[in-house]
């Protein structure tokens, strides 16, 4: 049993209490990842009295860690990454029971790991382990509370999670295919800014004491999009791929995830000069995904559609021309076009670099 003190500060919120409280405690999650997403999820899960939690990562701490993976110091540099945050934890909070997987987690140790587990995760910051992990909780029916940041957006999902909705929304429905290669590059290539992964982070934990206490609306169904640099939120609605084939036992255990990441092509970017130079021939049907209050204006769009609003216009999707999709910077336009290559036979592009690299060329 637990300490009531330790938590009377959230068991005093409206529909909190000590039921809510004893289902955190019976609760069992395991964090894939103990990075810069996967810390501050760890801490507060901890310090919310969760009963048990699994953290598996294979890598040591390194000193460009800790700008964003404040759990850790200087002095721990070159530790395992598991080792450390466990230790700290059980000083914050003995009473949460730490399981420590000292490895990466892969095809070959997914199943076992996962099942027992009520929640995972997905702290992670490569698309193979992404993949992976989505393809677990599918055969194991676990829940996969998603994080990414790219440069300076974040996002965060519900992914796989059935008893509102129905709907079973997977990471497959939304990314059908692994982005190419040199598409979009990692924090190492193109930097982080450390409080972005730590706000999506803790917005994991607090989706994942939602899921487990049944308080509030959970983000199932919806991808959730923060822009840190111009301080704007958005959603995209998800919908479920009714083209996609579910991955067996036999398939998951036999693939080689990290070379289905390197080959498969996703949608396709097309560069400022090509795309202008198209455009000057009205080849393009052009998508504008930002949201209505964003600028620069454009005159050139044949349809301007915040992302979230996207799906109630499948149907006016043009036969006979390709589709271009833009936004900002461009990275919303990256999903939102592979949200409507879903619903067309007709080629959608994402404009690569969105209207900054537009206007600055």
């Amino acid at each position: 049993m637990f300490e009531q003190k330790r938590y009377s500060r959230q068991m005093i919120l409206p529909g909190f209490g000590l039921a809510a409280q004893q289902k955190l405690y019976q609760a069992k999650i395991l964090i894939v990842g103990i990075g810069a997403l996967g810390c501050p999820a760890l801490q507060y899960l901890v310090g919310a009295g969760v009963g048990e939690i699994g953290i598996i990562d294979g890598d040591t701490i390194q000193l460009h860690n800790l700008h964003r993976q404040t759990l850790f110091n200087t002095s721990e540099v070159g530790e395992k990454k598991v080792t450390v945050a466990a230790a700290k934890m059980q000083a914050l909070n003995p009473e949460t029971h730490i399981t420590v997987y000292p490895f990466h987690i892969n095809n070959h140790n997914a199943l076992q790991i996962l099942t027992g587990y009520d929640i995972v995760i997905d702290a992670t910051d490569n698309f193979s382990a992404k993949y992976m992990l989505n393809d677990a909780c599918a055969l194991l029916n676990i829940p996969l509370i998603y994080g990414a940041v790219s440069v300076y957006e974040g996002q965060l999902t519900v992914f796989n999670y059935t008893k509102n909705n129905g709907r079973d929304i997977q990471y497959r429905d939304v990314f059908p295919v692994p982005p190419a290669a040199d598409e979009i590059k990692s924090c190492e290539e193109a930097g982080v800014l450390g409080m972005l992964p730590g706000m999506i982070g803790t917005m994991q934990a607090t989706e994942a004491v939602k899921l487990i206490t049944g308080l509030g609306r959970l983000l199932d169904g919806r991808l959730f999009t923060y822009h840190v640099l111009n301080a704007v939120v958005y959603e995209i609605e998800l919908l479920k791929n009714k083209a996609l084939t579910a991955i067996d036992r036999s398939t998951f255990e036999a693939m080689d995830y990290e070379l289905h990441c390197a080959t498969e092509t996703a949608i396709p970017e097309i560069s400022i000069p090509e795309f202008k130079k198209r455009q000057k021939k009205n080849q393009f049907f052009v998508i504008d995904v930002r949201e209505y209050h964003e600028y620069p204006t454009i005159d050139f769009a044949d349809l301007h559609v915040p992302a979230s609003e996207l799906s109630a216009f499948n149907n006016e999707l043009p036969g006979n021309k390709d589709i271009c999709v833009i936004c900002q910077h461009g990275i919303r336009s990256v999903y939102a076009a592979a949200q409507l290559q879903q619903h067309t036979q007709q080629k959608v592009y994402s404009l690569k670099g969105g209207l900054t690299a537009y206007f600055n060329q």
